[in-house]
Formats: C-alpha cells, structure tokens, sequence
C-alpha cells in the first residue's frame, strides 16, 4: 500500500500543494488531476523518491519508502511524461536496459512477444531514433509487460498514443489493478478506466 500524509512541495518560491493527503491500496487507481503547472509531475516524482518534499512523509507497506528503498524499488514501476528511451539503442536494447538499471533479469523471447503487442513487431532492432513519437511511447510502456511491479506510477501515459494504443494500455492497466495491482497517473485526455480517486491540484 501507498500512502502519503501532509505532504508539501514549492518550486521557485510557489507553493504547488501542501498539506496533501492520499491513499492507493491493492486494485485501486488514483488520478491527479490540475491545470498545467499545477504540480502534477512534481507530485508524482515525490510519490516515487525523486523529488524531496519540503514537507510530510511518502510511506510504503507501512514504512517510509526511505527506510523501505530495496523493497519500494522493486514494486514500483515509474513512466515518466517523456519517452525516457535512448535513441542509440534498439527497442530490444532499450527494454534491456531498463532491466539492467532495476537489477532485474531480463527475458528476451518474453520481450519480443511485448513489443509484438504493443504494435512494434518488425522494429525489435530497428535503432530508436527512427521512430516516431508514438511509437517511441509504446516502447517505454512495453515496460507494462516485461517489468512485474505492484506500484505503477505513470505520467501521461497516453500521450502521443493513437486511439487503438489508449485502448491497449487502459486494458493493460485494468488487468494489473484487477490482479490487486495499483496505479497513480495523471493524463489531460479522459481515462477509460472505471471510476477511481482524485487528486485535484
């Protein structure tokens, strides 16, 4: 379980939230919702550690995810806004370093039959940098599938996704959160998902 209590975080002398609290259990979603600029981003990067609150304290199964850092790690999948994929490396190539900075073995039959899914069969080792922007996104959420984490934590996950991917990752998403995962997201398009919590920022 996720929780945070009483956080608070200002960037550049602004306040972009404080004294927020919130909860995220097995099979349970979260939406963060707010204008651009609110602090959507930061806020999720404090939920996952890379960004320190001024305030307040982000605790996992009950521990604070400082003392917890091994565990936490390791049940957390974090996708940020931008497509974080190296474009010197191949979509094969990108997956395994993913693996490879999470300290997780990597399984490349199961990685193929990923990218196959995500629409990107025949782009295996095709170098990154020739594809577009959308597809660029559905190598960093092939992560979805190769990447086993209860947390996942995902920054607009839908962007630069056509209308048959949006429809791909929500079911992605609804099948991890009916097997008791859970998710925190922000996104600017609706989510097809069954109603969940909010966050307005």
């Amino acid at each position: 379980m996720l929780d945070a209590s009483r956080l608070a975080c200002s960037r550049g002398g602004r306040v972009l939230f404080e004294d927020l609290s919130l909860s995220v259990s097995p099979g349970a979603w979260l939406q963060v919702t707010g204008t651009n600029g609110a602090g959507k981003t930061t806020l999720l990067r404090t939920l996952v550690g890379l960004c320190a609150a001024d305030r307040g304290e982000v605790r996992w199964d009950d521990l604070p995810i400082r003392a917890n850092a091994e565990a936490f790690r390791h049940g957390l999948l974090y996708v940020g806004h931008h497509a974080t994929v190296k474009d010197e490396l191949t979509p094969l190539e990108n997956l395994r370093h993913g693996n490879q900075l999470d300290g997780l073995a990597f399984d490349e039959p199961r990685a193929h039959e990923a990218l196959a899914r995500m629409g990107l069969r025949g782009r295996q080792s095709l170098l990154t940098r020739f594809l577009s922007a959308g597809q660029k996104r559905r190598v960093l959420l092939t992560r979805l599938l190769t990447r086993p984490a209860r947390l996942w934590v995902l920054d607009e996950p839908f962007t630069a996704l056509d209308s048959d991917a949006v429809q791909l990752v929500s079911g992605l998403i609804r099948a991890h959160l009916a097997g008791g995962g859970m998710a925190v997201m922000t996104s600017h398009q609706p989510v097809p998902l069954a109603a969940g919590g909010v966050v307005a920022l």
